[in-house]
């Protein structure tokens, strides 16, 4: 519920999905986050950005608790009877991803066109890191598969970036498949206490099942909402290409700089 300018940043991650078709969303959530159920009670705003007049953008938004923090794939666990049997969106709240200034759809329409097009058990959206980053991700081992995606073979929790060539990061958008879910219906927790959804993925690629990633596009970034370095710069970079606020800003931002 942090806010980046004028909204907080569950809303971009919201308004991301409905835009990309979205219909449905369940939101995974834990003790004293009640504010976000407040939020989404009546949102005009959002509503503008999904085209409807209904609170909540017309989208149909449900809720559950995750009893205690015990990882991603513990919450994704909670999601379960969600998905029906078919393939889910996961979107993590602590992420804006950035469109692309050449348009075009974003990752999370892609990312659902791959999954159905190439028969994939899962889809992860990945990105470049620099090395000083590759510890703080879930790394993707990979080769090129053609039609824009990579072919997974590994996928690696917060590696050592000396023990691993690849610099390939999850970036927190995915599509997974009903074999993600049996994986983490039998998942037991790690050394941490937690279940974390990369021994899954993991697991179904032992068994055979196929898992790609697609890139973001030229332009088209994540924003880590998840360290204050992170969160200031989205809020930075946001306000300072603001429409009504981006200009006095910049003009001040000089000011600031050139020490005056």
């Amino acid at each position: 519920m942090l806010p980046v300018v004028d909204k907080p940043i569950v809303q971009y991650v919201i308004e991301e999905l409905a835009g990309a078709g979205i219909e449905r969303v369940l939101f995974v959530t834990g003790r004293r986050k009640r504010a976000i159920e407040d939020h989404f009670d009546a949102d005009p705003e959002l509503d503008r950005a999904s085209g409807t007049s209904a609170p909540g953008g017309g989208l149909r938004i449900l809720y559950t608790r995750q009893r205690n923090p015990r990882g991603l794939g513990d919450a994704l666990r909670c999601a379960d009877g969600f998905s029906a049997g078919g393939p889910v969106v996961a979107a993590l709240g602590d992420a804006i991803i950035e469109p692309s200034p050449a348009g075009g759809p974003g990752i999370v329409a892609r990312l659902v066109d791959a999954y159905v097009k190439h028969g994939a058990s899962a889809a992860l959206a990945v990105t470049a890191v620099p090395e000083t980053a590759v510890s703080k991700y879930g790394i993707v081992v990979a080769r090129a598969g053609g039609d824009q995606i990579l072919e997974v073979s590994d996928v690696i929790e917060k590696p050592d970036p000396q023990q691993l060539a690849s610099r390939t990061a999850i970036a927190a958008r995915y599509v997974l498949g009903p074999e993600v879910f049996a994986a983490l219906a039998h998942a037991e927790p790690g050394e941490s206490g937690e279940i974390g959804l990369t021994e899954a993925l993991r697991d179904v690629i032992a068994g055979g099942g196929r898992v790609i990633a697609v890139p973001l596009a030229a332009g088209e970034r994540r924003h880590d909402i998840g360290t204050v370095e992170g969160y200031c710069q989205a809020f930075l970079e946001h306000a300072l290409r603001h429409p009504q606020l981006g200009g006095p800003l910049r003009a001040q931002a000089a000011r600031l700089i050139d020490g005056g």
